[in-house]
């Protein structure tokens, strides 16, 4: 996958993934675009677990796998910034 569809799935899946966790309003677009790159990597990463392939292409199982990797990072992110005021 190219650059740029890295950071237009990633955008996506960010977006999405602040929807779930109600965190949109506290992320702008940069941060939607790095939650879900760095979603994709987790997601890829999770899903090499259980012996399959995570982000390869631009399709609709590419981006469920980036949303399960943002979302887990907004979860263990809201760990951490639990306490602090929004």
């Amino acid at each position: 996958m190219g650059i740029l569809s890295w950071i237009v799935l990633g955008g996506l899946a960010g977006w999405v993934a602040s929807l779930i966790m109600h965190r949109n309003r506290q992320m702008g677009c940069i941060a939607n675009i790095a939650v879900g790159v760095i979603g994709g990597v987790i997601g890829g990463w999770i899903m090499s677990l259980f012996g399959s392939t995570g982000v390869t292409n631009f399709s609709w199982r590419s981006f469920v796998v980036a949303l399960l990797g943002a979302v887990v990072l907004l979860a263990v992110l809201g760990l951490f910034t639990r306490g602090r005021g929004r």
